[in-house]
This record gives C-alpha cells, sequence and structure tokens, in this order.
C-alpha cells in the first residue's frame, strides 16, 4: 500500500499535470549550486560573489586561468606573453590532438597556462596561472617553455614572479618531454633566485605529479588554498609501496603546513591583499639594501 502511494507521489512530481510529459526538474540549473563536500546549497550569485567558495564548510571550487586573472590583478593590467604556442604530437599519439582542439574549444586556450605581466595593487610582477579545466593542467612542453620564458623574462626586467599552480601532472601523451619540462622550469627558478628576485607560488586544488616535484615547490614563498589537494605520487601507490596506512588529511593543504611544506593557507578572498603584501615587502627589502 505504502509502495502504491509513493509510486503516486512519485509521478505527480516526475510529470507535468497538463502536459503529461516528464519533467526532470522545476530549479533552473543555473540558479542553485551545491557544494560537492558538505551538500551545502547556495544561490549562484552569492556562490560567484563569494569568488566560487563554498559559504557553510570554505570549499574552494576550481576556477579558470582567466577568472584566477579577473580577481588577482588590477584590471587591465595583464599583458599577456606567449599567446600563440601550441602543442605539436611529437610521438604520434593517438587521439591527443583530437583531445587539445577539444580543450581549445571549451576553455578558450591555446593550452593549460597563461603566463604575462601585471600589477597586482599597482605592484608590478610577472604571473602565470595554470587552468585544470584544460586536461587537467598537464605539464607538456608548451606549459614548460611558457613557465621557463615567463622567469627568464622576469629575470631579465628585474620583477617577481607569483604563479598560481594546479596540475594532474606530466602529460602523458608526450612522454618523455613533458618529464623534461622538470628539468627545464627548475632551471629558470634557479637564475631567478640567483638574481635575488622574488618567487611565490601558490598551490591550488589539485597540485599534483611532476608539477609538484618541480617549479611548485620551488617557491621562496608558498602559499595554498584551503583544504586543496597537493602530493606527488596517489594515496594507494604511496600506501602500496610502504605497506602503511596514512592519515586521512595526508597531502591536504593543512597537513602539508603542519609539516612545514607549506608556508601559509590563505582563503580566496584574502589572496590578492596577500600577495601585494609579499610584493610590497620584498620591494622595500630591495629598495633598502640598494642605497646601503
Amino acid at each position: 500500500m505504502l509502495e502504491d502511494l509513493f509510486k503516486v507521489v512519485k509521478s505527480r512530481l516526475d510529470y507535468d499535470s497538463k502536459s503529461g510529459s516528464p519533467v526532470r526538474s522545476r530549479i533552473p540549473s543555473d540558479l542553485l549550486f551545491k557544494c560537492p563536500r558538505c551538500q551545502n546549497v547556495m544561490f549562484m550569485d552569492e556562490y560567484k560573489a563569494a569568488m566560487k567558495v563554498c559559504s557553510a564548510c570554505s570549499y574552494h571550487s576550481r576556477i579558470s586561468a582567466r577568472e584566477r586573472l579577473d580577481i588577482t590583478v588590477d584590471k587591465g593590467s595583464f599583458l599577456e606573453y606567449d599567446p600563440d604556442l601550441l602543442s605539436k604530437n611529437p610521438l604520434n599519439f593517438e587521439g591527443y590532438e583530437e583531445k587539445l582542439a577539444a580543450a581549445r574549444e571549451t576553455t578558450g586556450l591555446n593550452d593549460a597556462i597563461l603566463t604575462g605581466e601585471c600589477t597586482i595593487r599597482t605592484r608590478k610582477c610577472v604571473i602565470a596561472v595554470m587552468d585544470s579545466h584544460f586536461m587537467m593542467a598537464s605539464m607538456g612542453s608548451v606549459v614548460g617553455e611558457k613557465i621557463a620564458r615567463a622567469f627568464e623574462r622576469a629575470t631579465e626586467k628585474r620583477l617577481p614572479v607569483v604563479l598560481f599552480a594546479a596540475s594532474g601532472g606530466a602529460r602523458m601523451q608526450e612522454g618523455i618531454l613533458s618529464l623534461m619540462q622538470m628539468a627545464k622550469t627548475s632551471a629558470a627558478v634557479a637564475r631567478h633566485s640567483d638574481a635575488g628576485l622574488l618567487y611565490i607560488t601558490v598551490l591550488t586544488d589539485p597540485t599534483t605529479g611532476g608539477v609538484t616535484a618541480s617549479f611548485a615547490s620551488l617557491g621562496d614563498i608558498i602559499i595554498a588554498e584551503p583544504k586543496v589537494l597537493v602530493g606527488f605520487a596517489g594515496r594507494r601507490v604511496i600506501e602500496g609501496t610502504i605497506k602503511q596506512r596514512l592519515p586521512d588529511d595526508f597531502q591536504s593543504a593543512e597537513f602539508l603546513q603542519e609539516h612545514g611544506f607549506v608556508d601559509m593557507i590563505v582563503s580566496r578572498v584574502n589572496m590578492r591583499r596577500t600577495i601585494s603584501k609579499l610584493l610590497k615587502l620584498h620591494l622595500e627589502a630591495t629598495e633598502g639594501s640598494s642605497h646601503e
């Protein structure tokens, strides 16, 4: 009896009473945001106004490189580097060119990173922003080349670098050429550091694999957004290797800060102000030493 009653109620919800046609939902898909972590529901306008951060659990959603620039740099100040660099298919990997074309169409980017010059609260710097919507921001030859060129230009112009890292690791479709980017980017970072210039890394969700093992870990100051995933190999691989169970919060930003890998955890709403202060302190320190 109860089962029959449930079917009647369900049929009223699933079908339009006038037309008799099925109705999936009466709520527009762009009206509400449901947090994947805590299931909290927000109006989409409020969610976007909060920089895509959940009001209940502070879940920081993944955002595009363009969105990151919009909330970080001074309006109209971004001058892009190397916008026309395109990945090839050096290994003739089946389906790779189609994947690249689809990612370009979806994101409006030529590859998984934007680099260029900008000002952040009037302080000039070179900025690099990875976009996880482009093949999970995997690091291929174009990503590595753009990062290396960005650091070389920053060294030449004596500018600090701010890099927002997000990646699933090396791009498997480019094989060893992808892994070579780890050495190339690290060498460019080292030359920038030897020139006495500041490098700030911001780890966003997720930052893993060869990106973590190279330029993402080499910042003078390493910042992370709250509760983001940061690591090299996956949990199952590590547990299988060491034959031990890892802590539940292993590879979270908070775990890494506790163990000295991350210097500070900064919420998205405070990120622009924090980076600006760090740039200001570095500028004052370098100007003071030059006067001496």
